[in-house]
């Protein structure tokens, strides 16, 4: 098995009025390559800190983190930066497109910023086009799309160079459920291609999609579930997880 994300010993902590306030505490995370994990948990549980950790957005406090093998604190900052480029795709819940350029120009953006001639990711850009629907919408710019097709847009745009992982910060987030549906369908067909995922939801449905199930409180992996579960079971599972659900029961 090949591991495509692993995490070691991670802690984070912020200074907040003379106090340090403690983001993860311990953190070991394995992700194989070619796997689908969803990270849940209440606000400020640690889920969103994790992330940019993964995605070189942020630096630990001690401990690790690797992609594809690469222990990011042993890389200059310019081999961070080119890591970032090359080997991490990331999603945010806010889409981050730029509106004066048209959709294909924004999921080509990391090409180009690799320096790759059009000829060489025409390709994958068409790939791109087909897999999120948006092949009849390509000259296009932000504002004349949906906000769900804006979203797309971005997964198309973190996907394009083909990274060791995608990350995805509450991708649905923002969307209606229709919108949001068809964006879980674009992650499950990109998976199914072989793409490593890891996404951080509120969504038991979105999770539900996923092969395994993390669940944090207080920066730390409390609870974990490796069947594809329904969203309904996984819902219980978040309330059974609320320590107040736990004293009362």
């Amino acid at each position: 098995m090949t591991i495509a994300v692993e995490a070691r010993a991670l802690i984070k902590t912020y200074r907040d009025h003379d106090e340090d306030v403690v983001a993860l505490n311990d953190v070991d995370l394995e992700v194989a390559e070619g796997e689908f994990v969803a990270v849940m948990g209440p606000s400020g549980s640690g889920k969103s800190t994790l992330l940019h950790l993964l995605g070189a957005l942020d630096a630990p406090t001690s401990g690790e983190v690797l992609i594809a093998g690469r222990s990011l604190g042993s890389l200059s900052r310019s081999e961070l930066a080119a890591l970032r480029r090359d080997e991490i795709g990331f999603v945010f819940q806010l889409f981050n497109l730029i509106p004066s350029l048209t959709v294909s120009e924004n999921i080509s953006l990391p090409a180009i910023a690799a320096g790759e001639r059009t000829s060489v990711y025409r390709e994958r850009l068409d790939e791109m086009l087909d897999l999120t629907g948006l092949a009849g919408k390509a000259d296009r710019y932000p504002s004349q799309i949906s906000g769900g097709e804006q979203q797309r847009v971005a997964v198309a745009r973190a996907l394009i160079r083909r990274p060791a992982v995608a990350l995805a910060d509450e991708p649905t987030g923002n969307l209606d459920t229709r919108t949001g549906d068809a964006l879980l369908e674009l992650f499950s067909a990109c998976n199914k291609f072989g793409q490593t995922i890891v996404l951080v939801t509120h969504d038991p449905k979105v999770a539900s999609a996923a092969d395994r199930v993390l669940f944090m409180r207080d920066g730390s992996f409390v609870e974990e579930t490796t069947l594809r579960q329904t969203g309904a079971e996984i819902a219980e599972l978040v309330r059974l997880e609320d320590p107040g659900v736990r004293r009362s029961g």
